[in-house]
């Protein structure tokens, strides 16, 4: 059987991401935050887990990303993404409304209308909208703003639905294991990585990207994270397109080891959206394989 870590309690977003990967027999398991979710995973409580890692309205997860670059190591095998959509409930219809409990990206994407109906309501942070809604059927604030699910599993009343200020807010979840395990291209996927580099110093990201720029490798996601160790020092979180086994991402990640204090690969995987990458003809494998040869007949006296 396969265990999965996810963020919860029950009635998270997460969840309904997950239900969309796992089957019945699949062993579910909620976790209070992001950092307990992928521990499960180190420790050996579960085989999988699954996390936030970006949202479209209020962008990244930043502590998905420490853990992934910074805890013990994990491999990303996979992704999904999940339109959402927000409640405000409470434990029956009330005018009075004074404290809204729920996530902090929650309540990044509802503001317009916290703002309009509730401009004197404290809004309480939890570890997420389905805590919140939990912490609501034991009475401890007036709402929560959750996804529709929650309502469900807390036995409590929707006052009002769809009430995020983008109808088109989209968050991507990664699935995370142990590494030793790379799935196989698709021809549509995703590679992520940790860059530090040694030393600030002028052009220290230009070099990062164009190592990735010559082999006509694009990206889709970059994010500079504090490394704890001083103030100033930092790395980077990069998303590129396509896997490690093609020849243009794996030489683009043997020029950043060359350049770079350290790298650490998070994984290849596909991606939820099946976008193909980007790719012009002198970035083909075929391109690498016939330069490779070029090269060693040159060196062997064959060729000029």
């Amino acid at each position: 059987m396969t265990t999965f870590a996810y963020l919860g309690p029950v009635g998270t977003f997460t969840e309904s991401a997950l239900k969309q990967i796992t089957t019945n027999s699949d062993s579910l398991i909620p976790f209070a935050n992001v950092t307990a979710t992928l521990d499960a995973v180190r420790s050996g409580l579960a085989t999988h887990a699954l996390v936030p890692i970006e949202n479209s309205v209020e962008g990244v997860v930043a502590r998905t990303l420490d853990e992934l670059a910074t805890g013990d190591p994990l491999i990303i095998t996979g992704e999904v993404t999940l339109s959402i959509t927000f409640s405000l409930m409470a434990k029956q219809a009330t005018n009075k409304i004074l404290r809204i409990a729920t996530h902090p990206h929650a309540e990044a994407q509802c503001r317009t209308f916290i703002a309009h109906h509730y401009p004197d309501a404290e809004i309480i942070s939890t570890a997420s909208t389905a805590a919140a809604a939990e912490a609501l059927s034991r009475g401890e604030f007036d709402a929560a703003i959750a996804a529709p699910m929650a309502a469900e599993y807390y036995d409590l009343e929707v006052i009002a639905s769809n009430i995020g200020d983008n109808d088109g807010a989209v968050t991507r979840f990664v699935l995370v294991t142990k590494p030793g395990f790379i799935p196989a291209p698709t021809g549509h996927d995703r590679t992520s990585l940790a860059a530090f580099i040694g030393r600030d110093h002028a052009g220290a990201l230009l070099e990062v990207l164009t190592e990735f720029s010559v082999r006509g490798v694009n990206l889709t996601f970059i994010q500079s994270r504090p490394t704890g160790r001083e103030l100033g020092h930092y790395h980077f979180i990069i998303d590129a397109e396509g896997h490690i086994n093609d020849a243009r991402v794996g030489d683009a990640l043997t020029g950043l080891r060359r350049i770079c204090e350290d790298l650490r690969f998070l994984g290849s995987y596909p991606r939820a959206d099946k976008i193909a990458p980007t790719s012009v003809e002198r970035s083909s494998d075929a391109s690498f394989e016939e330069s490779t040869n070029w090269l060693d007949n040159v060196r062997q006296g064959r060729a000029v």
